[in-house]
């Protein structure tokens, strides 16, 4: 096993039973600063092990003879923090005494305080969850060691921050904050002035696990996107495929009509009550299902071995969700197929995916073949413009007399006609990056 440091053997342990044979780029990096006791804002892509990245400083430091609690996780969903939970359970494996404690959203109230009379080391829950613990004297923060705030990014969009504040502002010791998320909105900015020490940032890209992902366009035309995720499942055979509504109803509408068309299906999204979400993880986890319908709330962070294909019906409000959407499948060096359905509705915000990186290939599933289609991000050759004529027309006037100095002259002529282009060009790009912000700020209002 590589390492940069020497490590405890209780972590070293706990490294192997999670089967690692080497640490990835973001683990080395961050346990390179936790260990000197600094704080830190990783940001690195989904897949490159940031879970494992803060639980293994959590390894160096827990303390499983004392009896106060030392570390605060904070995730935004349940599903989240109850997937972090399971990975902290194997550090019972190492420590028996160990206790953690899960906090989420959905579960009893009464029934997580009345088990918080055993002082756990570790607490993992959400935002809301922990403030209500705390606030009701059930919790106490003011022996935390380590606050890790893991999905920064989506704990900002979900509105938890306050939540996290009203936690944060009460600590009698500054605790070693580890920050964690795949993009930084300007908005963090404010919280880690506040709370964070001359935080260490560690911006990762870790190509080895870049997720190797083909990005396929299926034009809907007159069908609703159900029916067309119905038609295209023969057209592949999936380890486990899931399948992206753009909201609980659609989810519901999609779940029920596969299971009416005899597809065994899974449903997976926020309307769920607390027990049958973590049932539905479980056996998703346990790979009982191969299709599984869900909202956005499972594109976040669900880490789920063995997922090659995504099918997203439409375009999230929000496009960086649709990335996060197909960032569930091609993980850990395995390639992942990603299905865009789309309407005409669609196409502008598939062209500004286009624009953004994303290669989609455009295909149709027809008498059982898949086939190349249509592709609307593909670049179309356009007739020479009024610009270009004029250039040629410069160069090439007929019965022209020859002048002193003509080939400057032209030359001259010419460069005047390409600045205004370049000119007319900048003005044109500043117009649509004015209309695309004003576009956003009306969509984050509507929202």
């Amino acid at each position: 096993m590589r390492m940069n440091r020497k490590l405890k053997e209780t972590t070293k342990r706990f490294i192997e039973l999670n089967g690692f044979e080497e640490l990835t780029k973001v683990q080395e990096e961050v346990l390179k600063y936790t260990s000197s006791n600094k704080d830190v804002i990783a940001l690195s892509k989904t897949g490159t092990g940031k879970t494992h990245a803060y639980l293994i400083p959590i390894m160096e430091m827990i303390n499983p003879v004392s009896d106060k609690t030392q570390v605060l996780i904070s995730l935004p969903t349940r599903e989240l923090a109850y997937q972090v939970y399971q990975n902290c359970l194997l550090m019972k494996e190492v420590y028996e005494d160990l206790r953690i404690q899960l906090l989420a959203g959905g579960t009893d109230k009464k029934k997580s305080i009345s088990k918080m009379e055993n002082t756990p080391h570790i607490v993992i829950g959400t935002p809301g969850r922990i403030k209500d613990l705390f606030v009701s004297n059930a919790l106490r923060v003011d022996f935390v060691q380590m606050f890790v705030i893991d999905e920064a990014d989506m704990t900002l969009e979900y509105g938890f921050l306050e939540d996290i504040d009203i936690v944060f502002s009460h600590m009698v010791k500054d605790p070693q904050v580890l920050c964690f998320s795949a993009t930084f909105p300007e908005e963090l900015n404010v919280f880690v002035k506040k709370y964070l020490n001359n935080p260490k940032i560690v911006r990762v890209e870790d190509s080895k696990r870049d997720p190797r992902i083909s990005h396929v366009l299926v034009n809907c035309k007159h069908k609703d996107y159900k029916e067309v995720v119905y038609d295209i499942l023969p057209g592949f055979k999936p380890y486990v495929c899931l399948i992206f509504a753009n909201s609980k109803d659609e989810a519901d509408e999609t779940y029920e009509y596969l299971k009416e068309k005899g597809v065994k299906v899974l449903l997976l999204h926020g309307g769920l009550d607390s027990r049958s979400r973590q049932k539905a993880i479980k056996d998703l986890q346990a790979k009982k299902y191969t299709y599984v319908v869900a909202s956005d709330v499972a594109s976040r962070g669900i880490d789920i071995d063995g997922i090659s294909h995504v099918i997203s019906m439409g375009l999230p409000k929000q496009l960086q969700f649709y990335m996060h959407r197909a960032g569930r499948t091609g993980r850990n060096e395995k390639d992942g197929t990603c299905y865009l359905l789309y309407k005409e509705s669609d196409l502008d915000a598939v062209r500004t995916l286009n624009k953004k990186g994303v290669n989609f290939l455009a295909k149709e599933f027809k008498r059982g073949t898949w086939k190349e289609a249509n592709n609307p991000t593909a670049k179309k050759l356009s007739k020479p413009d009024a610009d270009e004529k004029a250039i040629v027309k410069t160069l090439y006037r007929k019965n022209e007399k020859v002048k002193p100095n003509y080939k400057k002259k032209k030359t001259a002529q010419v460069e005047k006609i390409k600045r205004r282009k370049r000119r007319e060009f900048i003005q044109s790009k500043i117009r649509e990056e004015r209309l695309e912000r004003y576009k956003e700020k009306q969509r984050n209002k509507a929202e």
